[in-house]
């Protein structure tokens, strides 16, 4: 059986953090992290958490030190590899395998003649890309494929290329992950960014959290989360898995602590609910709260529901009859865990609700999210110190890609704007997200493929389809720091293109540029890399989008070479055009940046009703057949999204392996399975196709009946297609209905 952590962070994680940094460059490593998270140092590559104002000198986590020592190390993936391994070879490798052959030091270009990827010039392979997309059909035949890590200038100037040739084809990673967030919130409040700060953490007096693993996904919340703790607010987690961060956590920079082996309690409380029951948990809590309100009106705050929102009494109604049988079957929780929840919220001033992929990763995913915001509604828990909706997104720059118009339906005002500043007609059509963006490739409606960073064919769903969708492309194109297992998925011409790290010095005609990102929390601020480049044959992400702007339109409308020669003049573009950037350049120089204005943050609501909107949602349909589990796809922790650092999970007491399966015991005595097992797991989505993950082995594992988690990507085969949130078109990866079958 596994035998999980308890507390995340300490000696393990210090531990870890030393073994990577051997494993990969010591002593560059070490250097380059006192800069990381720093103000004139460089923005994490991880996640999108913000830095503290009294940030201290070592601002990072284990898992930051991970993303570090895989961009400083000393391993090459040169054309000397290339050359070596055939790709149909490299094919057979796994995900680890690939990335771990270090950093890409030349363009690349695949010769189906001799099955190798060779060097290319960077010239060459501008002109090859600019005439592949003039021989399109339609501008709409091209996907352009954004990463979150992906800076402010890089995507500024990206998607100004994609609309100059006539596309809005920009699905981003965003698509797969927070989408439902988005789409949720933008119905409910006009925005699709949280309305809290790092400072209403120190004020908020409850603080849940749904649907999210901090201790690995994002570490550095866990100081927030045991600030919090100290000073006595009550910290409610709702998780299938009891998972180590949201349990104990020593800080690895606290010498005292570590010493005397002293932790800090994180969640006061912790429910494990059903895989897919967070609807039903979150109405059940307002359920319980209404109930109580009907004899105490004042336990709800009135006013603010009069004057600032819209369909409270219709929202009410729909709680009211909704009966609780089912509201806890569907959750598994008892009445009485239900109402301890909810009387944690009624005795906070302030509650601040936090989620991530848990909630988001459902067919339900919209109506996850908007529950979660009628519930902060009802006691008038948004714009206001200490409380307020917090999203937590993921790579470092996801949020800032979309304030930068990387998006498939861009708002008429950033159009006309970006038609104003560059003179030009841009399109209307409104583009695809990443699962139709798939099935137009699998169609042939779509035919060229770019990915500015990422792994799109590890992080996308449905693996087998979205392959063979790659594999039908005409040519495919990625800017990647890594080889990964896109480069070997390709299409029938493909090309690489190495790019510069965040750690890297970018040199370009006027000195060296500093690049721009925007937290979870709206910061904007600078990100200043100083090493020196893997290769001296990489380009920046913004340098490789001019490149090609400038093969493409060599006559204008644009001069891509002055851009690029001076970041500052894209700033100076990007403030004529997005809205709060005014002064964008002085403000980038002040240590820790500036905040965007969020209007909900101060309650004022640009929805149609001119007031928050409370949404009504039905319960979802979460019967499932005889037999059968719901799965739920996760991170082990030695991963960040699609990158494999090492194999194992320590948090949750795995050694050496990723094809783990973690079930109820009950469960598993019932399967007739124990943990010397080998099953594959077979997926039931609508369309009836066949889709098998073998080879997984069943671990004894907390977790309710019913239901059952594994990594991904390996399980990215079991998510359909066509299995994605309403509304948000986000995947299913966090509820897919399987079924084992024993291996010999």
């Amino acid at each position: 059986m596994a035998k999980p952590k308890k507390i995340a962070g300490g000696w393990g994680a210090l531990s870890s953090s030393l073994h990577f940094l051997r494993r990969e460059s010591f002593l560059k490593g070490n250097a380059t992290l006192l800069r990381m998270n720093q103000p004139r140092g460089f923005d994490c590559p991880g996640c999108a958490w913000p830095d503290p104002k009294d940030a201290s000198v070592t601002e990072f986590c284990e898992n930051g030190v991970k993303a570090l020592t895989y961009e400083t190390t000393s391993k090459r993936a040169t054309p000397e590899l290339f050359a070596r391994n055939t790709v149909t070879e490299m094919g057979t490798w796994d995900d680890f395998t690939l990335e771990n052959t270090g950093r890409l030091t030349h363009p690349m270009a695949y010769n189906a003649m001799t099955d190798h990827y060779e060097p290319i010039g960077w010239d060459e392979a501008f002109a090859r890309i600019a005439d592949h997309l003039r021989s399109l059909a339609t501008p709409d035949e091209a996907i352009l494929y954004t990463s979150g890590r992906t800076s402010n200038e890089a995507a500024f100037l990206y998607q100004l290329l994609g609309r100059l040739y006539g596309t809005n084809n920009f699905p981003d990673c965003s698509n797969m992950c927070h989408e439902s967030t988005g789409v949720g919130m933008r119905e409910s409040l006009a925005t699709g960014k949280g309305t809290v700060t790092l400072e209403d953490f120190e004020e908020a007096d409850a603080i849940f959290i749904f649907g999210q693993n901090p201790g690995t996904n994002h570490p550095r919340m866990l100081r927030e989360l045991e600030k919090a703790s100290k000073r006595g607010a009550r910290i409610v987690s709702f998780n299938p898995l009891r998972e180590a961060g949201l349990l104990n956590f020593t800080h690895p920079q606290h010498a005292m602590d570590m010493v005397f082996g002293r932790s800090t309690p994180i969640s006061s409380h912790y429910y494990q609910l059903r895989v897919g029951g967070d609807l039903a948990a979150i109405r059940a809590v307002a359920k319980h709260i209404l109930e109580k309100a009907a004899e105490n009106p004042a336990l709800l705050d009135g006013d603010f529901l009069t004057r600032e929102t819209h369909g409270f009494e219709e929202y009410r109604r729909l709680v009211v009859e909704t009966p609780w049988d089912l509201l806890l079957d569907q959750c598994g929780l008892t009445r009485g865990e239900i109402a301890e929840a909810a009387d944690v919220y009624l005795g906070a001033k302030s509650v601040i609700c936090c989620w991530a992929m848990g909630i988001t990763q459902h067919r339900h995913g919209v109506a996850n999210v908007q529950e979660i915001v009628n519930l902060l509604l009802l006691r008038g828990n948004i714009g206001r110190p200490g409380a307020g909706p917090c999203p937590v997104r993921g790579h470092s720059n996801v949020q800032g890609d979309r304030t930068m118009g990387i998006t498939e339906e861009p708002s008429e005002d950033f159009l006309v704007r970006l038609e104003r500043e560059f003179g030009f007609t841009a399109p209307r059509r409104h583009g695809y997200p990443v699962v139709h963006a798939i099935k137009a490739m699998a169609e042939g409606r779509a035919k060229f493929f770019f990915g500015m960073g990422g792994n799109f064919a590890s992080a996308t769903p449905d693996a087998d389809f979205t392959w063979e969708a790659l594999r039908r492309c005409d040519m495919t194109v990625h800017v990647s720091t890594h080889l990964n297992r896109s480069h070997v998925v390709h299409g029938k011409q493909a090309l690489i293109l190495p790019c510069l790290g965040r750690s890297e010095t970018d040199l370009q005609a006027s000195g060296r540029q500093s690049v721009t990102v925007e937290d979870s929390m709206s910061m904007v601020h600078a990100s200043t890399g100083t090493n020196r480049p893997a290769s001296e044959h990489l380009k920046s992400e913004p340098a490789i989008a001019a490149g090609l702007g400038q093969a493409l339109f060599p006559g204008g409308p644009v001069d891509w070479d002055a851009l690029v020669a001076d970041y500052d003049r894209i700033r100076e573009r990007i403030e004529a055009v997005v809205p709060e950037f005014n002064d964008y350049n002085a403000k980038i120089r002040r240590p820790g940046g500036f905040q965007l204005r969020n209007p909900a943050a101060h309650r004022e609501w640009k929805t149609a009703t001119g007031r928050a909107n409370f949404s009504i949602n039905p319960l979802p349909d979460l019967t499932v057949a005889p037999g059968r589990l719901r799965l739920m796809t996760l991170r082990s922790h030695n991963q960040y999204n699609t990158t494999i650092y090492a194999s194992g999970d320590r948090y949750r007491g795995i050694e050496g392996e990723r094809r783990v399966l973690f079930l109820n015991p009950v469960d598993m005595h019932e399967l007739g399975l124990d943990e010397k097992s080998r099953v594959t797991i077979r997926s039931h989505a609508a369309d009836g196709r066949e889709r098998r993950a073998p080879g997984f082995r069943p671990v004894f594992y907390d977790i309710p009946r019913g239901c059952a988690a594994a990594y991904y990507p390996e399980t990215n085969v079991l998510v359909g297609i066509d299995e994605h949130a309403v509304k948000s078109f986000t995947p299913m990866s966090k509820y897919i209905e399987v079924t084992l079958e024993a291996e010999c």
